[in-house]
This record gives C-alpha cells, structure tokens and sequence, in this order.
C-alpha cells in the first residue's frame, strides 16, 4: 500500500492543485454529497431518536403487561330501554375482587397490580402543589420498574392494614423536601396527612399523550397503599354494592325493569356512581412471557364478560403491542425519509461524473503532455479517480459537520428527539467515499486512453 502511495504520490499533488486552483467548482460539484451526507445523517439520528423514544416508553409501560381499563358509560339517555339500564346497573364494574380471581385463576400471571387515582392538592407548611394521588399495590413499582432511590417499599402490614404511608415522585421531593430529608415526613394530601416511606428515581422521558398507553407522568405522583386509598379516600365500590343489592331486591319484588324509577329518585352517591361504578380505575396485568399475552387477553376478556354480567363496561390493551406497532410504523418511515436522503448522493455522484467528463475534455493537451514525457495510463487513472475521490471525501466532511448541526436544530425546533451515532456517520461518511470512486472511475479511465499525439494536436 506505502509502495503505491509513494508511486502515485505525484499524481495526488496535481489532483489536489487542480482541485485548489478551481476552488469553485469543486465546492459547486461537492455540493450534491455536501446535502446527501447531511440529510443521511439528519434523517438517520431522526430514526435512532425515534427508536430510543420508543424503547423508553416500552420501558415505562413496562414489558409484557396488559391493562384493564373500564369504559365509564355516558349517563342514561331517554332513548335506552329499560332493560338495558337493568343490565348496566347488575355490572360491578372493575373491583378488587376481579383482581382476586384473576390472581386465582390464571397461573400465566406473574405480577397484578389493581391501581385508584386522582388529582388534587398536595401541601405542606402552607405550600401547596397539584399532584396525583395513586393507590396500588407494591407490584405496581415492579410492573413500571419503577426504583427508588431512597427509603423502601410497602410492607405487607401496611398493604393489608390500609396505614397512612406513601412513596413520593421526584418533583413532588423538589417542591417540598428540597432542604430537608423526606423520609419520615408528613405531607397533607386532600387533607389526610401520610408519611413519607420512599422516593422515586427521577425520569426526564417525554411521554405526554401515552397515558391512554398506561403511561403516568411519575415524578408528580404520590403512591399509597390500595387498602388506604379505599379506607380513606374514595371507595366507589361501597356505592355501587349497595346499589346492585338494592336493584335485586326491588327486581324481585316490582318484576324487573320497573325499579328503575325507584333507583332514579336515589342520592347524590347513586346518581355519581351512574357515571362511574366502577371501584377501580385500572387493573394491570403482567404474564411471565411475550407469547403469552395475546391467549391471556383472550381468557381475561372471556372471564370478565361472564363477571360483568355480559356487560361491555372494561377495555383490554396490551400496551407493548401498540408500541411495537407504532414503531414498526416510525421505522417504516425512517426506511422512506433515508431513502430519499440517499438519492441526493446519488445526485451528487452523477453531478461529479459530469464535471469530471469536462474536466477530462478540457484537459486533454495536458493529459497527452504528461503522457509524451513518460506516464503511463495507470498515472492518469489515480490523477482523475484522486481528484474525484478527493471532492467526494471533502464533501463527506462538510456534509457530516451540515448534518450533525441539522440534527440539532430538528431537536432544537421540532421538538424531535435527534441521535447522532457514529454508526451513521461512519456509513454517510463510507458512503460519500464509495461515490467518489465509483462515479470517478470512468471519466479516469476515460482521460488515459487518450492518445498522447492526438492530445498534443487538441485545439
């Protein structure tokens, strides 16, 4: 290789003045690699982004898990029919007992957490901060993998016995615990005061429109015990138990559909449990493998329809399948996008074939003085593929430093997550080089078959 080197070396030092002495041109031919590297490399750290995105949401929502989520029915118009509203009010809706028999029957589960939440005021020494209060079990960290960074989990006792205790997000720390140790602590959440156990590792994942997904925005929650949040803060359960017992007692006594209008001159209680019976906000699911989710799906829906009666009042996804599915899509689209980058260095690779064409033409008294006084073909060929390989290698360069700073700009503007990996230069990079060669070879060979007399007569 050294042989070759200090061989052609000559050749290379008129390649490179050539290239210097026409400063313009050159750039003006590079330009076609110049814009294909940089949109590879852009489109490229567009896809990683993506995927990475991806891959934390998966993460977040946690590997092989299924929600359960109810469908909470508008309220009862005058168009239903009697027997319809009976049917709604025999449904429980989603329970702790659901989560009892599915715990019971289904030996494929490996982690059930049920989950209760909603949003309210948290405060302290007068500083108060929207948050979110969460009731779950201790599997809930281990389905979200969810660590902590301080303190501990539930125990058993405190699961069981519905204590006062809660496991705070990272921002709900930051806003109240910033100067002092949380552990130990109280806070006040909807006037309940609840000591502070744990505190979870902060996550800086953008997931805003993936809560449909099960993803919550962690690091603004307050995670209690489900026992404490159905001793002491909301239990629709309690509600809707005493409402089903009161409909099949009236059902048997009135002949079905005609307590309804006893039902309707209920409480306030009734009247919200209506809109929302269900005791639970969400049931989550996770199976011991992937190839297990999709019959377990099947066996919870079959089993839920027979506990709810025939009621179509509950929504079973698998959260980990839309996500694969929307990156299928992602990729799919990056393939397109890359693609079309691509066909921009190939653009510029027929752009360098043509001015290398009519560099030839326009050096031809050269080529047949060089050839006159003792070069050979081969000298010819690594001057002209030099010269080519040279614009296509500098045009790389400049082309990798474009794509790089659009990368960032996407992210900066866009709001896109952008990675630049050296995978993707490299291959912009070997690319814009193989272009060089590829498209430079022919007007090379091109030039040293000339003959030396007719060139030297070349007007």
């Amino acid at each position: 290789m050294l042989k070759f080197f200090f061989r052609y070396f000559h050749d290379m030092e008129i390649a490179v003045e050539s290239i210097i002495s026409n400063k313009l041109k050159s750039m003006l031919t590079a330009l076609g690699i110049i814009f294909g590297v940089a949109a590879v490399i852009a489109m490229l750290a567009i896809g990683k982004g993506a995927k990475q995105e991806i891959m934390e949401q998966m993460k977040m929502v946690g590997v092989n898990n299924i929600l359960i989520n109810p469908i909470i029915p508008e309220k009862s118009s005058s168009s239903e029919s009697g027997e319809e509203k009976e049917q709604k009010k025999f449904s429980r809706g989603l329970s702790m007992q659901d989560v009892e028999s599915i715990r019971q029957t289904l030996p494929s589960v490996k982690r059930i957490s049920p989950e209760i939440s909603f949003n309210s005021i948290a405060m302290l020494n007068g500083v108060k901060y929207t948050a979110k209060l969460v009731g779950v079990s201790n599997d809930y960290f281990h389905l979200y993998n969810l660590p902590l960074i301080e303190g501990s989990f539930f125990n058993k006792f405190q699961e069981y016995n519905g204590i006062q205790v809660c496991i705070i997000g990272a921002n709900i720390r930051a806003k109240f615990f910033s100067q002092i140790e949380p552990i130990g602590q109280y806070i006040k959440f909807n006037g309940i005061w609840l000591k502070v156990i744990g505190v979870l590792q902060k996550t800086n994942v953008n997931l805003t429109g993936f809560e449909e997904k099960g993803v919550n925005v962690y690091n603004d929650n307050i995670y209690i015990p489900i026992q404490t949040m159905l001793l002491r803060y909301e239990n629709r359960g309690l509600v809707n138990t005493k409402l089903v017992s009161e409909a099949s007692s009236n059902a048997m006594i009135f002949g079905g559909p005609g307590f309804m209008s006893i039902v309707a001159g209920s409480s306030t209680s009734a009247s919200s449990a209506e809109t929302n019976y269900n005791q639970l906000d969400r049931i989550v699911v996770q199976v011991s493998e992937t190839e297990q989710l999709k019959p377990t799906t099947e066996i919870l829906s079959r089993m839920f329809t027979r506990r709810h009666s025939g009621v179509k009042d509950f929504e079973i996804t698998v959260p980990e399948l839309l996500l694969k599915q929307q990156q299928r899509t992602k990729d799919i689209f990056n393939i397109v996008l890359g693609a079309i980058a691509s066909i921009s260095l190939i653009v510029g690779g027929i752009g360098i074939m043509n001015i290398m064409f009519a560099s030839v033409m326009e050096r031809i008294k050269e080529i047949g003085t060089r050839m006159a006084i003792g070069a050979k073909k081969m000298d010819i060929v690594v001057q002209f593929l030099s010269e080519a390989v040279l614009i296509s290698v500098s045009g790389g360069f400049i082309g990798i430093f474009l794509g790089v700073i659009m990368a960032k700009l996407i992210q900066q503007i866009a709001g896109i997550m952008t990675i630049v990996s050296f995978f993707s230069v490299f291959i912009a990079f070997g690319v814009s080089a193989a272009v060089g060669v590829v498209f430079g070879y022919s007007p090379a060979k091109r030039a040293s078959e000339k003959d030396p007399i007719e060139s030297l007569r070349y007007e």
